[in-house]
């Protein structure tokens, strides 16, 4: 074979991005994509589907007269990716293929207590058990945690079951158990990529994890926004505008239930603020408080980051719903141009584990598409 190694790889690596990206999908289309031409076309697919990571099925009967075009697709065994939510209560391991598809999942009750090795070999037992019907080599896992997380370390207190969880030894002890490469990525985070991935429109926008502990997220240009220290996206340490009580006192599951007992409500969980009825006559004042501080919240991130809109997620999304409307027309008086604000429905635990598999799709497809450039082509 002639020509230039590099133009090759580059060639074999952009079919290759092409066939990730939109698999099953013909020959034509991938053409349309890498703008190469089609007897180039037909060799890096030749070359792909010898390594592995391509397969012909199915035939496109709309290709008109002439030879019928197959369908290009990424077989199962060329590897899948497990995302991870590991909450306060229930931990969510989702399997995908490569493109993203859903193999499986499982939804199961948190370990409670146990050491970092204990818990990583419990949390490893699980992704194994999940994964057991997927095909070809375990690339990436992505695991999302209920608190802020920094180059894999921990940046923000969590709730005291979850403190272990956080920090790059645990991070380097579920690699060894798993054996495949593992990323520690924030709840908040991992939701809003999932957001990020049903909607391509959305340029800036910001998202609040009203959970077991409250967490930030925001994206700009429709990437996620990281921050230049650790301190970007602490908004639970902000005052409310309640008394004393921080933001995090009165969005996270933990300082609204303290909150409301404080006050005379006997509740056993934060969800019986909404889900059972309450004839205390402070349940008012909880409300209210709860409603100042969303209201403190988006207008913090009103203006400091401009976004277009602000979501909200978690256990504390139903009574959130509730005072959106207030909240709203709060907002409109006191900002000249007030973000979109609105609760997203999410499946606990499953809603963030598909945005955890997102973020291990694009690690495990880059690192593909970098052995691919890097591989030695014959003359």
């Amino acid at each position: 074979m002639s020509g230039n190694p590099a133009a090759r790889g580059y060639n074999k690596a952009s079919v290759l991005d092409a066939v990730l990206s939109e698999a099953p999908l013909t020959r034509s289309r991938v053409i349309e994509l890498t703008r190469l031409s089609q007897a180039t076309v037909s060799r890096k697919v030749e070359e792909l589907r010898l390594d592995g990571f391509v397969v012909e099925q199915g035939v496109d009967e709309m290709v008109g007269r002439g030879r019928r075009s197959t369908y290009l697709d990424v077989p199962g065994t060329a590897g899948h990716i497990v995302g991870i939510a590991f909450g306060a209560q229930t931990t969510c391991v989702l399997v995908t293929d490569l493109r993203g598809r859903e193999i499986t999942h499982a939804i199961v009750p948190s370990i409670e207590g146990g050491d970092i090795e204990t818990t990583a070999e419990w949390l490893a037992d699980l992704v194994a058990e999940t994964s057991e019907s997927a095909e070809g080599p375990l690339r990436q896992v992505v695991a999302a945690m209920p608190g802020r997380l920094r180059n894999g370390s921990a940046i923000h207190e969590t709730p005291e079951s979850r403190k272990i969880f956080l920090g790059s030894r645990f991070q380097k002890v579920l690699e060894d158990r798993v054996k495949a490469p593992v990323v520690l990525d924030s709840d908040a985070s991992a939701s809003l990529r999932g957001i990020l991935k049903e909607d391509a429109h959305i340029g800036n926008a910001a998202l609040f994890m009203l959970s077991s502990a409250l967490n930030f997220a925001s994206c700009t240009d429709h990437e996620i926004t990281q921050g230049r220290t650790a301190a970007f996206g602490d908004l639970g340490v902000l005052y409310s505008g309640v008394g004393s009580e921080t933001l995090d006192g009165l969005l996270s599951g933990k300082g609204l239930l303290r909150f409301a007992r404080a006050r005379g409500l006997e509740l056993e969980r934060v969800e019986a603020l909404w889900s059972e009825p309450q004839e205390a006559p402070s349940l008012p004042e909880v409300v209210e408080a709860f409603t100042t501080a969303i209201v403190t919240a988006v207008t913090a991130v009103a203006v400091t980051l401009d976004p277009e809109s602000v979501y909200f997620v978690g256990r504390l999304s139903p009574l959130a719903e509730e005072v959106l409307p207030e909240a709203r027309r709060r907002l409109a008086q006191n900002l000249p141009s007030a973000p979109e604000i609105r609760v997203v429905p999410q499946v606990i635990g499953l809603s963030v584990a598909r945005g955890a598999a997102y973020a291990g799709q694009a690690l495990a497809q880059a690192r593909l598409r970098e052995s691919v450039l890097s591989a030695p082509f014959a003359n």
